[in-house]
């Protein structure tokens, strides 16, 4: 039962993480007020890196930015980590 609360909740906030960084991609073709770069790093970090990567590729959204990357891969690893942590302590 907890494994698929915790895999729901990574899905689901991956779903947002997502979500947050195409709106700050569709702010800055608008020239709207942005999300800050340290939130969107703090988001993509704490659990929310699949949605960030798969995100900025769709969306072209922040590609460029070694630090991001870094970050994204980083909070991937922490996905998997969690992931892998909860399936073998059933």
């Amino acid at each position: 039962m907890m494994t698929k609360i915790l895999l729901g909740s990574l899905i689901l906030w991956n779903l947002v993480v997502f979500g947050l960084y195409a709106e700050d991609k569709r702010r800055a073709q608008r020239g709207l007020w942005r999300i800050s770069e340290k939130t969107l790093l703090l988001l993509a970090f704490c659990f929310g890196g699949i949605g960030a990567i798969v995100s900025a590729h769709i969306c072209h959204h922040k590609t460029r930015k070694w630090y991001f990357q870094i970050v994204w891969w980083l909070g991937l690893i922490v996905d998997v980590l969690v992931i892998i942590f909860r399936l073998k302590n059933k």
